[in-house]
C-alpha cells in the first residue's frame, strides 16, 4: 500500500532527541544536561508514548539522526497503526559529541543507499512504510542517477513507498524536478517532505503542483527551528491550513512542547504571525545557527 496521511495529520519527527546535539534553538533548556544514549533513548521514548496516546501515528527519523531510528525501531513493537518514515543520504558523523566539527556528511551515491537501506531494514524490517532522500537540493545527482532511480524502485516494488525531503532557497525547483522522475513509465517519488513555515513559505506552490499529481506532502520545520517556538500552535495550524499538507511534522523536545503543537489542531483563529523572509535570507539565519 503506498503511504498515505494518517487521520492525525500532526507527526512526530525525532531529529532534536535522537542525538546529543542539533541546531534547535533553546536546547539548553529543552533536554537534560545528561545526553547521554540512555538518557535521550528515554526522551524519545517518552515522547514517542505522549505521541500515540495523543493519536498521532506518523514517525519521523533519518540515518543521520544519532540513534533516532534505534530508539524508533526499540518503541514500535505492539504499536498498532504506528507508521515509520526514514531517510538516507547523511551518515551521522559526531560521535554523541555536542561540539564535534562536523556533525553530518551528505552523499546521495549509489554506494551510501546500499549502505544505508540495509542498516534501516536491518533495524525496521518489514515497518518501514517510507524511506526518503534526505535533503535533496536541485544540483543533487540523486535527481538524475539513473542506477540509483533503478535500486529505489526495486525497494518500492517491496511495498516501502520511495519518497525525497528537499532544503535550501531552491526547494520549489528540487520538488519540481522530482516529480518528473518515472521508471518504467511511472513517477518515482510518491512522497515529498519539505520546509514550509511562516517565515519560509516559498516552496508552496511547487508542494500544491505535488499534491496535485497524487504524491503525499510532509512539512517539516514548520517552527524554523525554534524561532516560532513562542507561537507554535498558530505555526503548526498554518501548515495544517494548507490544502496540500498531508503531514506536519512537530519536532518537539518535551512532552509540553508536543502538546503545544498539538493544539494547532483545534486552532480556528490563530494569532498574527511574523511576515516572509526572503528565501537567501532564511537559509543564511539557519546555516548560521549552532549546533548545541
Amino acid at each position: 500500500m503506498p503511504f498515505a496521511p494518517p487521520e492525525n495529520r500532526i507527526g512526530l519527527g525525532l531529529a532534536a532527541v535522537g542525538r546529543p546535539g542539533y541546531i534547535n534553538l533553546g536546547r539548553e533548556r529543552d533536554l537534560p544536561a545528561d545526553r547521554s544514549v540512555e538518557a535521550l533513548r528515554a526522551r524519545s521514548h517518552e515522547l514517542l508514548d505522549a505521541a500515540y496516546a495523543a493519536g498521532v501515528r506518523y514517525f519521523d527519523v533519518a540515518r543521520s539522526y544519532g540513534l533516532a531510528e534505534e530508539f524508533l525501531a526499540g518503541w514500535l513493537p505492539g504499536k498498532a497503526g504506528a507508521v515509520a518514515g526514514s531517510k538516507w543520504g547523511y551518515t551521522y558523523t559526531a560521535g554523541w559529541r555536542v561540539d564535534a566539527p562536523v556533525h553530518e556528511s551528505k552523499d546521495h551515491s549509489v554506494a551510501t543507499f546500499d549502505r544505508q537501506v540495509a542498516e534501516t531494514l536491518d533495524l525496521f524490517g518489514d515497518r518501514l512504510d517510507l524511506y526518503q532522500i534526505h535533503s535533496v537540493t536541485p544540483e543533487s545527482t540523486a535527481l538524475t542517477d539513473a542506477t540509483l532511480h533503478r535500486r529505489l524502485a526495486d525497494l518500492a516494488a517491496t511495498g516501502v513507498t520511495v519518497g525525497l525531503s528537499t532544503s535550501g532557497p531552491c526547494q520549489a525547483d528540487a520538488i519540481r524536478a522530482a516529480l518528473r522522475v518515472e521508471v518504467g513509465g511511472e513517477p518515482l517519488f510518491r512522497t515529498v517532505q519539505a520546509t514550509w513555515n511562516p517565515l519560509e513559505p516559498s516552496a508552496g506552490p511547487a508542494l500544491a503542483e505535488a499534491h496535485a499529481d497524487g504524491r503525499t506532502v510532509i512539512v517539516k520545520e514548520s517552527l524554523a527551528n525554534g524561532r516560532l517556538a513562542g507561537c507554535d500552535a498558530a505555526a503548526v495550524a498554518a501548515a495544517l491550513r494548507q490544502p496540500w499538507a498531508g503531514v506536519v511534522l512537530s519536532g518537539a523536545a518535551t512532552t509540553a512542547q508536543l502538546a503545544a503543537n498539538l493544539r494547532a489542531l483545534d486552532v480556528d483563529d490563530p494569532d498574527p504571525l511574523p511576515p516572509a523572509e526572503t528565501p537567501a535570507d532564511y537559509w543564511a539565519h539557519r546555516a548560521s545557527l549552532t549546533w548545541s
